[in-house]
């Protein structure tokens, strides 16, 4: 597999300065000497360059192996779609997938790493799978009794805003690891100190883990604020707008409602054969969510290839909704979600043919819950299911207070 370009054009100077351009910068002291295993995608630039690159030429150090997650090297698998192993084509290093025969590091890939640094760019949701990925390689890297880095990036919804029912232990899987809210507002850096401190994944009590923090970013940050270019974090998060509503809007997918998947506009509509998109759009707009807007949708999701090869209703002319931001620093994802999902709900069972809920073990895993489903059923509004988790995000938060590195 060949490595991702880095001939793209750097990222001009913005306020925030990344783990990684800290790390590059001090000629990778916190490492020297050491034969270094990398868990990164497609993500990991430091001005344009990847960091493997960077690692392959400096002469302090010894970039030994690359660790792939979900999507790949490149980042172009498609979600769920099985990675291989395979050698760098431009640094001559062995690269192994963490989502083929394993998910987590083995002490044979790790027999020629010294210390295991983890870089890339996460999405802020708790069922994007590069945590769970960071996770599992911290009980490896645990396991082999070597240094776990990482290297943090902007959580792209800023560090404030945190929502979503909280995962329960029963329904613990790759897609929810930790028993924290869909959206919880920790840096990946956060995270991995909030993992090994609360001991959500055994083994972690002796991993030597450190964070190379970023300068200048605040919790109050989201993306555009941060001035600098999105890249796709997968293929069906190709810009911020799409990682803006995905936290919701990845919950509706699990329905029988296609999500933007076959489109170049993923996450940001919404549509099905059985839906009414004109009195959708008028009940959405008549809530009055803060920061979006909806307007009426037709459109018939198409194959693409290695982003949506088998879209749900591939082909058939779909009614729904488009969302748009109007202010991206007011847009609240999950409520948004759940507000869509309240109202298919209810269309569902006034159309009584329609089965909303085709995979309800993968919806129950998304949402970290069975109450969700059980209160949509019920006929609960997206206002009562909001409240219903108000709780414990307050207990969250309180308890996530000591892992922050930024104010």
């Amino acid at each position: 597999m060949a490595g991702p370009s880095s001939s793209q054009a750097p990222t001009p100077p913005g306020p925030v300065v990344t783990g990684a351009e800290a790390f590059a910068a001090s000629r990778f002291a916190a490492v020297a000497g050491k034969r270094v295993g990398l868990l990164t995608n497609h993500t990991g630039l430091v001005r344009g360059e990847h960091l493997a690159d960077l690692l392959s030429k400096a002469p302090n150090v010894k970039l030994t192996a690359i660790f792939a997650p979900e999507h790949g090297f490149r980042g172009t698998a498609e979600a769920g779609a099985k990675v291989r192993d395979s050698v760098d084509a431009k640094t001559g290093v062995a690269v192994f997938s963490l989502y083929g025969a394993s998910r987590k590091p083995t002490a044979q890939m790790l027999r020629n790493v010294d210390v295991l640094v983890f870089d890339i760019q996460d999405v802020g949701a708790r069922f994007y799978t590069y945590i769970s990925s960071m996770g599992l390689a911290m009980q490896a890297a645990a396991a082999a009794r070597i240094p776990f880095v990482v290297l943090d990036r902007p959580n792209p919804l800023g560090g404030d805003y945190v929502s979503g029912f909280v995962l329960e232990p029963a329904l613990r899987s790759f897609v929810g690891q930790y028993p924290i809210p869909i959206v919880h507002g920790l840096t990946v850096g956060e995270l991995a100190r909030m993992i090994q401190g609360e001991k959500w994944l055994d083994g972690l009590d002796g991993l030597q883990l450190s964070v190379v923090a970023m300068q200048g970013w605040q919790r109050s940050m989201r993306w555009p604020q941060i001035e600098r270019a999105w890249v796709a974090t997968s293929p069906n998060i190709p810009d911020f707008d799409a990682a803006l509503v995905y936290p919701g809007i990845g919950m509706v997918g699990e329905t029988d409602v296609n999500e933007g998947r076959g489109t170049p506009t993923p996450f940001r509509m919404f549509g099905a054969p059985w839906l009414d998109g004109a009195r959708m759009v008028a009940r959405l707009n008549a809530l009055d969510l803060p920061g979006v807007k909806f307007e009426a949708a037709v459109y018939t999701p198409r194959a693409i290839s290695g982003v949506a090869a088998r879209p749900r209703f591939e082909g058939t002319r779909l009614n729904g909704a488009r969302i748009l931001a109007t202010d991206m620093a007011r847009v609240e994802p999950v409520e948004i979600g759940v507000h869509v999902l309240a109202l298919l709900a209810a269309e569902a069972r006034s159309q009584r043919s329609v089965r909303l809920f085709r995979k309800l073990a993968m919806f129950h895993a998304i949402a970290g819950t069975k109450r969700l489903h059980r209160m949509l059923e019920s006929g609960s509004n997206g206002a009562a299911i909001v409240a219903a988790w108000q709780a414990e995000v307050a207990q969250f938060k309180a308890r996530r207070a000591r892992y922050l590195l930024y104010r």
